[in-house]
């Protein structure tokens, strides 16, 4: 395998350097064992750190394997019998898969944009010894997961869920529009975490206001022993006008639905046989469900092509070309395979010196200045 220190950064937290690219400090320690050193930090670190693949006595292939097999509905007991692997390997690969996959999620998908139409909806899931809830949130516009919340259902469960929206939206958006079902927690959480500090003109404590152009409309389902019946469309807060015209500028459709929200559902319940309704794959943790939910999802934004996304092709006689969530959303320039995603880097966040009483020392301006701009 080629080494290439241009690619890699520092990953040591204590290290002034660590998270950044190209900066000349990353030499190659050994080609044998695949490693590389930083000259600012002076420690060395393999070619896998930072990936799924850290210190797994398996090759690479098979585990990408075993982790696509899960992410696609495979039941962990026939991926025990056709690889000979233990089952506790495969729930451990499982929940690290994850975990990563939810470090990525976090630094590449909760970046402010204009979301502009959001629906979010929750999923009931049988539990060993119990019922949870797993609320998942859509941007319709380029049909990319924003998140998702295991927990009871209860407005804390809600209120998780939207700060993670928040954390895609910027404040500064033409309008944001959430379509919901009927439960009564989303309206007073949406008002209450899409609010921002204001200080008055004499200080003091800062009042919350409410962002401006906030549209919450609501579709209900009225059903009777497993028929529907119809659907009751309601506008919370709006005028139908807006509503109107965000559905129409979102490609969400001529009157309020949750379609696109409830076709994820059914993305998920395909994908994770935990949420199947009719199944003895019981989960026993809540962690497994948020494992299982970040490894779908993430896959979903960046390693699948959804069929509405698909531009008509100009160039290389293709009648259409794929696009993932991911890079309808601007965030990927192509298609991920799921080997990159499991080996994708997230890069912290940049050094910061440690604060101290006194002066500052001559060395540490220049950690600063050659590290801080």
């Amino acid at each position: 395998m080629a080494l290439d220190p241009l690619c890699v950064f520092c990953l040591n937290l204590a290290c002034p350097a660590r998270g950044q690219l190209n900066q000349g400090n990353l030499h190659i320690h050994s080609r044998k064992h695949l490693r590389y050193r930083c000259s600012v930090c002076r420690k060395t670190f393999t070619e896998s750190a930072g990936t799924l693949f850290y210190r797994l006595h398996h090759p690479p292939e098979l585990v990408t394997r075993v982790v696509t097999l899960l992410a696609f509905g495979c039941p962990r007991q026939a991926i025990v019998a056709a690889f000979d692997l233990d089952e506790r390997t495969v729930a451990s690969w499982q929940q690290r898969a994850g975990q990563h996959c939810q470090a990525v999620q976090e630094k590449l998908v909760a970046v402010p944009r204009d979301l502009g139409h959001v629906q979010i909806d929750e999923i009931r899931v049988k539990r060993q010894g119990g019922i949870a809830w797993m609320g998942l949130a859509l941007m319709v516009s380029t049909r990319l997961w924003l998140g998702g919340v295991v927990g009871s259902h209860e407005a804390s469960l809600t209120r998780a869920l939207l700060a993670k929206v928040r954390a895609c939206a910027s404040a500064l958006c033409v309008g944001l529009l959430f379509c919901t079902d009927g439960w009564i927690a989303y309206v007073p959480q949406i008002r209450a975490v899409f609010r921002e500090q204001v200080r008055g003109p004499f200080g003091g404590r800062p009042r919350l206001q409410e962002w401006p152009r906030i549209w919450i409309a609501q579709a209900i389902k009225q059903s009777e022993q497993g028929k529907l019946l119809g659907i009751e469309r309601r506008v919370i807060q709006g005028s139908e006008a807006e509503i109107a015209g965000m559905l129409e500028r979102t490609q969400g459709g001529k009157v309020i639905n949750t379609a696109f929200i409830e076709r994820l559902n059914a993305t998920f319940r395909q994908c994770l046989t935990n949420l199947a309704r009719r199944s003895r794959a019981l989960a026993r943790k809540s962690e497994t469900l948020e494992a299982g939910m970040n490894l779908v999802g993430t896959i979903y934004n960046f390693c699948c092509e959804h069929e509405s996304l698909r531009l008509p092709g100009l160039i290389g006689g293709h009648k259409w070309l794929g696009r993932t969530p991911a890079m309808a959303a601007g965030i990927s320039e192509h298609r991920w395979s799921i080997k990159e995603l499991l080996s994708y880097r997230v890069a912290p966040s940049r050094w910061q010196p440690p604060k101290r009483r006194g002066g500052v020392s001559n060395a540490t301006k220049a950690l600063i200045a050659r590290w801080c701009q």
